[in-house]
């Protein structure tokens, strides 16, 4: 009997208006995330005048969500692995919705944190919405539709400043609030229409499920699926892991009386077996490098976020020792921040050329010394315009190598222990993002601002040498 593998179903129809759909959908999930997160820009400085609380309180509410994201980062990846894509995303989405508008209606400080630590929870499983895309996208030219994918991030960033621009002219951070929870709210009203990975289905021994969802997308797609059976193999299998040997690949070599019903065992004690895959001696290596690298990324990308409405109010601050109005501080921020977030474009696009040619490897690696070579002049007082031009540079290379990652780290691991994978390694990230407040708004305050950009020269020097020490290229590899 002929069979095939999703992976052959997937070349075959090749990217049609299927997958397409799934971009929108897993696309606006990621920007309504880069939403929540750049609105610590503006939030902050507004609650702190309102409410007259602390700088350190101010960028409290910075590192409460990313706490919440920490936690959130492994829950999702280990819920979406053990009970399905779907069903990581369904609940991620109720709870940065509902957090988000209730954050609109806080009362005092105290429940403002509270549930922005709550949208750091549901932001926490954005990771997934990036697995859940790729496993609909064939081998081919997936680089290049991830660079696709991470552009609703930076509309996301853009359309956030926008909308910061105009509200908080004439409305209370509170609206702004409820605005950015908007589409977020979106994605829970479209919900019914998102299917579950194939590829998911396919390690669950779900094949009969997986088929009916390749049959939708062929018949979307208007193609045919190849003749024969849908089979599953070349996959980690998470029973019996110490008994079974590594193939070349980095893969567990499945049998095809594998794949019984005794893979619900395997469900069961998912998160544990997906630990034990991430740290066997194939893929150790890789695991730490990609946190380590991964918390950088974090630390540097949501640290110039940060930068973008500091740096240039702590040159006036601590050269000339007088504020700034506040309206004109007001206007500043939002074009510094508006400015900034459009170099995420160009960031993309030089990405997006390199990824699939230098490979993920070379590309991650280049853009971080890039990225340090922007900050380095600003170690000491430059002039606003100059600071600004520094800063887009930056965040254009953070952007690109941020977006790579996030390709290169889904492919590096099994379907099986991806979104823990994935997930885990977020995580640390979300640590990153924990502390950068307190570089980026802290130090910057106390106007030690060469102390702070060294800080941020240090940490992406490493990610560099880690990202050249990473014992595998994934260009061109098979999503296992």
């Amino acid at each position: 009997m002929e069979t095939y593998t999703t992976d052959d179903a997937l070349t075959a129809m090749g990217f049609g208006k299927f997958q397409a759909l799934v971009l929108v959908y897993a696309g606006t999930g990621w920007l309504a995330d880069s939403m929540e997160l750049m609105l610590l820009s503006f939030v902050g400085p507004l609650i702190r005048q309102q409410w007259n609380v602390s700088a350190q309180h101010e960028s409290l509410l910075s590192s409460i969500v990313f706490t919440g994201m920490l936690i959130g980062s492994c829950s999702w990846g280990y819920i979406s692995d053990k009970y399905g894509r779907r069903t990581a995303l369904l609940f991620s989405i109720i709870l940065t919705t509902g957090a988000g508008f209730l954050s609109a209606l806080s009362p005092n400080y105290t429940f403002l944190l509270v549930f922005r630590f709550l949208v750091g929870l549901g932001v926490g499983g954005t990771h997934v919405f990036s697995s859940w895309f790729l496993e609909f996208v064939p081998t081919k030219n997936r680089g290049t539709w991830m660079i696709v994918f991470s552009v609703f991030w930076t509309i996301g960033t853009i359309l956030e400043a926008s909308l910061a621009w105009v509200v908080l002219s004439r409305l209370s951070w509170r609206w702004l609030l409820a605005f950015t929870a908007l589409p977020c709210f979106l994605l829970l009203l479209l919900f019914i229409i998102a299917p579950e990975s194939p590829r998911y289905l396919c390690v669950q021994n779900r094949l009969s499920d997986a088929t009916v969802v390749l049959e939708r997308m062929a018949k979307a797609n208007k193609v045919a699926l190849p003749h024969g059976v849908l089979t599953y193999h070349k996959e980690t299998r998470l029973v019996g892991l110490d008994q079974n040997p590594i193939s070349q690949n980095g893969h567990l070599p499945v049998r095809e009386n594998d794949c019984t019903a005794d893979n619900a065992m395997s469900s069961k004690s998912g998160g544990i077996e997906a630990l034990r895959i991430l740290f066997s001696r194939k893929f150790v290596r890789s695991t730490l490098l990609i946190w380590f690298v991964w918390f950088a990324n974090a630390f540097a990308y949501y640290g110039l976020v940060l930068l973008s409405s500091q740096l240039s109010d702590a040159n006036r601050r601590c050269t000339s020792g007088q504020k700034s109005e506040v309206r004109e501080k007001n206007v500043n921020l939002y074009k510094d921040v508006f400015i900034t977030s459009l170099a995420e474009f160009p960031g993309l696009v030089i990405s997006a050329i390199i990824v699939d040619w230098l490979g993920r490897k070379a590309t991650m690696w280049i853009l971080l010394f890039a990225c340090c070579a922007f900050l380095g002049p600003l170690a000491v007082h430059q002039k606003e315009s100059l600071t600004t031009a520094l800063l887009f540079g930056a965040r254009a290379c953070g952007m690109g190598s941020s977006t790579v990652l996030c390709l290169y780290a889904p492919e590096v691991y099994p379907t099986s222990a991806r979104s823990t994978g994935v997930g885990i390694a977020s995580a640390i990230g979300r640590i990153g993002g924990i502390i950068c407040p307190i570089i980026a708004v802290g130090m910057l305050r106390s106007c030690h601002q060469m102390e702070a950009i060294l800080v941020f020269e240090l940490v992406l020097g490493i990610a560099g040498v880690a990202c050249i020490l990473f014992p595998m290229e994934t260009k061109g590899r098979e999503m296992k």
